[in-house]
């Protein structure tokens, strides 16, 4: 008869309901003090978190490769002064993220690099070390002996990351961990990973360009709706504090095909623009291309003006461009891609001192869109003379307490008829 032996990772214990059992109490027994956060001197990721990382709180930064997430952190480790911050990775050695150190500033005195993959060694660093900040890149490269499989695989990625919750918790030690992004862009690992983290930080933008957006997907500490923006430069992430001005091209002409829109990023107004170019097919089946902007709603925008408005654009390739390399689902920019598209296929510029905020319905009327206000004033403030909108937001807006004129309107074709005579 065969026996089946199964072995005990050194290391584990047994459960014991006596061990971990808590007593219930009540919500007036429990204590509760308010504990202030920890500046990273970093304004566009103390935004994203919602004022500073939180004591004991366990946060995953994920992106894809090449995009700046170990920059970002290095960048954090080497300006928190008065904290000790211990870096550990497993991707790179001691020299290769000195270099790097050197690159992005000053490296911070009390920053502690370590080289290191397995888990039980990293656990008797940070009992040694007692660090104010645990940075981990990535979780994917560490791996314990509790577990009998590869680094990296489900089993290694949940385990790791429970223990380093476990010391977030139990010490009040705030870690962030790197992680890595499959080819969908979700996290790479379990699913239960982004449910046991307390941050869920996206890290985005095009390798091409120089812009990269940071959002909160998730934040138990904060709100969702936060960006930050960053210029990748040879020193490493630039801060953007003024990011509409940062992504409006400057023309000493005007252009046919350009337009610019008053988007939203959670609660940030940033003004983008808007390239269009429509020409005759050459190939007989027209061609719809969408750089940072949906393809379906681009199809959908010119199925209304071709049937609502008349013009024939079904027999046209159509090719629509975000500047910058931003990806952007605001609906507030219907308006600002048809006067491009519009302005592209007649051949005539949009002025450069309007722009636009406004989603356009199926029957083509413009319909009005959310934080109008803060449109408004963003658009005022980089010295626009003239804003479009649907007029169900006009009449709720007084032009007295704006210097930018306010032109709200109902249909495309008043559109057409405003810009184009």
């Amino acid at each position: 008869m065969e026996e089946v032996v199964t072995k005990t990772p050194a290391g584990t214990r047994s459960y014991s309901p006596r061990e971990t059992a808590a007593r219930p109490r009540k919500l007036d027994e429990i204590q509760y003090e308010l504990e202030s956060r920890i500046d990273t001197h970093n304004a566009e990721l103390n935004r994203v978190l919602g004022g500073g990382i939180v004591p004991g709180s366990l946060m995953l930064l994920g992106g894809e490769p090449g995009i700046g997430k170990s920059t970002l952190m290095l960048q954090v480790a080497v300006t928190l002064r008065g904290k000790k911050v211990l870096y550990i990775s497993g991707e790179e050695s001691e020299q290769q993220i000195k270099l790097r150190a050197q690159r992005v500033g000053n490296p911070n005195q009390d920053c502690l690099v370590l080289t290191e993959v397995h888990m039980e060694n990293i656990l008797h660093q940070i009992a040694d070390t007692r660090p104010d900040l645990l940075i981990i890149d990535s979780i994917q490269t560490l791996y314990t002996s509790m577990v009998e499989s590869s680094a990296g695989s489900i089993s290694q990625i949940r385990e790791c990351t429970g223990q380093l919750l476990k010391v977030a918790k139990t010490t009040g030690i705030p870690v962030f961990l790197i992680g890595h992004i499959t080819k969908d862009g979700s996290i790479a690992g379990p699913k239960v990973l982004e449910h046991m983290v307390d941050v869920v930080l996206q890290f985005e933008g095009d390798r091409n360009h120089l812009f990269r957006i940071l959002r909160a997907s998730k934040n138990r500490f904060g709100a969702t709706s936060e960006i930050g923006i960053y210029e990748m430069m040879n020193e490493g992430l630039k801060e953007v504090e003024n990011p509409s001005g940062a992504l409006l091209s400057q023309h000493d002409e005007q252009l046919s095909g350009t337009s610019v829109c008053v988007t939203m990023e959670g609660i940030r107004p940033i003004l983008l623009e808007i390239q269009a170019l429509a020409s005759s097919a050459v190939y007989g089946t027209p061609q719809r291309s969408a750089t940072g902007f949906d393809l379906r709603r681009l199809n959908m925008l010119l199925a209304v003006l071709e049937k609502r408005c008349g013009f024939q654009l079904s027999i046209k390739d159509v090719f629509l461009n975000l500047t910058g390399g931003i990806k952007v689902e605001d609906p507030a920019m219907d308006l600002a891609v048809i006067s491009a598209i519009l302005s592209s296929n007649e051949n005539l510029p949009v002025p450069q001192d309007c722009c636009f905020a406004a989603e356009v319905g199926l029957t083509g009327e413009i319909r009005p869109v959310t934080r109008i206000e803060q449109r408004i004033m963003e658009a005022q403030k980089l010295g626009f003379k003239t804003i479009y909108l649907s007029k169900f937001n006009a009449k709720t807006l007084d032009q007295g307490k704006y210097k930018i004129r306010l032109k709200g309107i109902s249909k495309v074709e008043e559109l057409y008829r405003e810009l184009f005579g």
